[in-house]
Formats: C-alpha cells, structure tokens, sequence
C-alpha cells in the first residue's frame, strides 16, 4: 500500500457539520436516542485496509447506502492501517490538535499501540443497542492479542488462517513443519510467506507449534521464550529457504501478491486470515476452482478484527452509529455471505431472532475450504503484541537481510 501524507489526510477530513456533538464526556452519559440525533446528518471519516476490492464493495455498495439511506450520515473511506494510522494519531497528538479521522479498522498490534498513546475513546460498545448479539464469552472475540476488549474497541468480524492450496497440484499438502520441509525440497521454489500480516501470522502460528502448542506463549511477552523459540524459528526458515520461491532473497509483500502468482502457477500455495476467503475468491474467478485450504495440525491462529473510535475524534457519536449498523444482524448476515466476503461473524446467532437464525443457517455451506466447525478445535489464540512486533523486526533482520 502506498504510503499517505499526513497533511493529505488532514486536509480530505477537514470538513465538518457546525453543531456536531465532540464532547467524549458528554456523550457516555447520553441515551442512544440522543446519540443518534447528534449523529444525523453527519460526516464519518474511517480509515481502513482497502488491499480487498471485495471489501471495498460491500463497504461502498452496503453499508454506506444503509448508512446515508437511514440516518443521513456520509461515511468517508480513506485507505490507512497500523502504523499509518497510529502516525497520524500522534502527530495529531503532539500537535494538540483534533483527530482528523473519527475511526480506524484495527488489529490486536494497532490496539496495543493506540492504548499506549491513550489514543482510543471508550469504552463504548456497552452504549450500542446490537452489542447485546456480540459472543462476548468467546475469547477469540473478548479478547485481543491477550488483551482484554473491555468496550475499548468493537468487534467486528472473527477469522482463522487457512493454507490454500492448488489440488490439482499438489495431492497432500503438508501438514506440519516436518511435512513441509519434506515437501519444499522435493517441490523448489513453489512455496513462500508473504512480509504483511498474513505472513507474520503464518509465522506467529509456527512459533507457537515450536514453543510447544496453544498455550506455550500464552499471557504476557516472555523474552526468554522469544529469543530460544525464534532461534529454532528462524534456523528452520534460514534452513529451507533455499528451496522456497525466489530461494528465499525475496518475498511477496501482500496476500494480493501471493494469490495472483498462485493462480498463474508460479506458486502452489497461498495463505489467508479468512478461513471462508478461499470460496469468496474462488466464486469470483480470482483464486483456480482447483484451490482448497487447510490448517496445519497443530493448527493456526484465530483472532477477530475490530473497529475502533478516536478519542479526539470530531464526530464520535456518528462513529457510534456506524459501529452499530457494522454489528448489526442486516450487515453481519451480509459480509458472512460467501459472494460478498465471506467474513465469520462476531455474533452469538442464538441470541437473534428466529428469523435471523433461520437466515444465518441456510447461508451457503463452503466447497473448497474446511467448515470452521470442522477447524475450530486447532484454533490458537493471538500471543501478545509484542510478538508480532518482534517478529516484524526480526524477520527482517535474521531472514530477509541474512
């Protein structure tokens, strides 16, 4: 993703409606009639990961008509992730100025970061009437990166990492690092992991299985686990890298990337956060319909993603509003579909209506890539931030750079 000038995405959010409600205080104490009231008729601005044309649809096709359609409110989309988006914030910060976005689609690594700079506003989700659909007894939902939700972020859409995998190439894929190894040198240069967060979360699962299974890391970052658990990480990538694509001097820097040589051939596998994408982009003609997907064994990591509200935010009562129309039975039924995204919902479907339930169950079952009934069992949790962060740098430096 190209990187933003900071004045550039001040400049694009620097309109505003007179009258807008902008006090944090003031709002956590207003009923939800009065939060909609102030937030009618407004402008949203969202920065979010826009790497997905498909996501980009069902923002612009779904939830921006429902948006503007029943309450009169405009959501801006800009593109912007991680660290992009803590920049800014502490720019503004240090600025003392405004935040020039009113709310961020943000990960366990981005929350950590956020908190840190006490950058968020909240808590919140308890003010949001569809919060009460939200499985917030599911630790892969209540729970971020081993940090606790607590209201400071909304729970958005829940996902496990699969492996796809070209079948009419590959008739048993790998299913553990051993496997693997075995398999790379029998088959050179038709393996690799991506530099984004889909490849630091293939890494973070590996380093999981390594340390010795779910709860190996589980809780605070221990330094002493990292540097003897990422020595055998690192020594086992350094190891065969020789034999994946490229002979591991170079890597694929988005899941995009990595997809688009999967299907032309040069790769056999690629990866994704969303256990149901393999059958979205299947349908869509972007993935061969000989791709299926798998996880490993020792299984991948599960986490959720999450919307979050600035804490300087102009308009925190219109982010309020957008964050309740995206936790909605309407919008949850709709991202879930396999033609839109296929993204797993963070409600708890027996709390719905019957209707509603009815719905959710007759959505179309997947035909290339596992129920997550079936892969819920080799669910790992997200370790604690640092990890990833740790793992970003070290990547770099033990592998890349090596």
């Amino acid at each position: 993703m190209k990187s933003i000038s900071l004045l550039a995405i001040i400049l694009v959010f620097s309109c505003r409606n007179p009258g807008q409600i902008n006090s944090a205080s003031e709002i956590s104490s207003m009923t939800w009639n009065e939060i909609l009231s102030g937030a009618r008729g407004t402008t949203v601005n969202l920065m979010m990961w826009q790497g997905d044309p498909y996501i980009n649809q069902y923002m612009n096709d779904f939830v921006i008509p429902h948006l503007k359609q029943e309450f009169g409110i405009t959501l801006h989309l800009s593109p912007g992730q991680g660290n992009q988006i803590v920049s800014l914030v502490l720019a503004e910060k240090q600025a003392g100025k405004s935040n020039a976005m009113d709310m961020c689609w943000i990960n366990g690594e981005t929350f950590y970061q956020l908190r840190q700079i006490d950058g968020l506003y909240g808590p919140f989700t308890d003010q949001l009437p569809n919060a009460q659909y939200i499985d917030f007894k599911n630790s892969f939902i209540n729970t971020d990166f081993q940090q606790p939700v607590n209201g400071m972020e909304c729970p958005w859409g829940n996902v496990q990492l699969c492996i796809i995998y070209d079948s009419a190439k590959v008739s048993s894929p790998p299913k553990n690092l051993d496997e693997l190894e075995t398999w790379v040198k029998t088959n050179p240069g038709k393996f690799t992991i991506g530099t984004d967060f889909t490849g630091l979360t293939v890494l973070k699962g590996w380093l999981i299985t390594i340390a010795g299974g779910a709860d190996s890391l589980k809780g605070n970052f221990d330094e002493v686990k990292y540097e003897k658990y990422s020595k055998q990480l690192w020594d086992y990538i350094n190891r065969t890298k020789k034999y994946w694509w490229k002979e591991g001097e170079t890597f694929p820097n988005s899941v995009a990337q990595m997809h688009q040589m999967f299907s032309n051939g040069e790769l056999y596998f690629t990866m994704s956060n969303n256990d149901g994408e393999v059958d979205n982009k299947v349908l869509q003609g972007v993935l061969p319909p000989t791709s299926r997907s798998y996880v490993y064994d020792a299984g991948t990591i599960q986490n959720s993603h999450y919307m979050g509200i600035l804490k300087n935010a102009k308009n925190i009562a219109g982010a309020m509003v957008v964050c309740n129309i995206l936790i909605s039975p309407e919008a949850q039924y709709e991202k879930m579909k396999t033609e839109v995204w296929g993204d797993g919902t963070v409600l708890d479907v027996s709390k719905l209506s019957a209707e509603w339930q009815q719905k959710f169950s007759a959505l179309s079952k997947r035909k290339y890539g596992p129920q997550r009934s079936d892969i819920q069992s080799k669910a790992l949790p997200e370790l604690a931030p640092e990890y990833m962060i740790r793992l970003n740098d070290d990547f770099r430096k033990m592998v890349i750079e090596k």
